[in-house]
């Protein structure tokens, strides 16, 4: 499925390309993301600080409109407290959830004026790898959590843009998951979304 849908993607990407006028370029900037968590497991997030990295196609389809398809490699997750009673003890201990997708954001660019832009537009994300980390009393022990979580995920976009020059370009966006990526086993009521808020610098060759 993953490579089929990749395989769409290039094939709209690409084709698009070669109809209208084009531009390449490469992004780079900060994550400030965060879960939230429904069911039986609610733990009360904050947000985890990542980076996102990777290259777009600016596309002029019609005066002041560009699509804007991208590939982005993107570290999410969340981290927050919770609460285990062993033999008797309560112990409350850190926990985050280190995950990191490569994202593929199908963006269309409105110009509201010439350097001021708005955007909006859908998101897939496939799931590279998960961690789970988890730190009490100074100590601390990272585990694979991979499968825990659904390799694909859902969303959608929103942001602003401003141009600098023809060049260089500041964008900030938010990325409102929209599908559940906990994989549980049967039984288990737990839903958890990635929710994203970003700011990059681009360079359009």
């Amino acid at each position: 499925m993953k490579k089929i849908i990749l395989a769409a993607v290039a094939v709209l990407v690409f084709g698009t390309v070669n109809a209208q006028k084009a531009k390449f370029g490469i992004k780079a900037g900060l994550n400030l993301a965060n879960q939230s968590f429904t069911g039986i497991f609610e733990p009360s997030t904050s947000a985890t600080t990542g980076f996102n990295v990777g290259g777009f196609v600016a596309i002029d389809v019609a005066d002041k409109l560009v699509f804007q398809p991208e590939l982005l490699y993107s570290t999410q997750g969340s981290k927050f407290d919770q609460q285990i009673v062993i033999d008797g003890v309560n112990y409350v201990v850190a926990t985050q959830f280190k995950l990191a997708y490569l994202n593929v954001p199908l963006m269309m660019k409105y110009y509201a004026a010439e350097k001021f832009s708005f955007e909006a537009g859908p998101q897939i994300g496939f799931l590279t790898s998960a961690k789970i980390k988890a730190s009490y009393n100074g100590n601390s022990n990272e585990q694979d959590a991979k499968d825990g979580f659904k390799s694909i995920d859902f969303g959608v976009n929103f942001g602003l843009g401003y141009d600098f020059s023809k060049n260089i370009s500041l964008g900030a966006r938010y990325n409102l998951g929209l599908s559940n990526t906990a994989d549980t086993d049967p039984g288990e009521d737990v839903k958890i979304k990635n929710n994203v808020f970003s700011i990059s610098l681009g360079y359009k060759f």
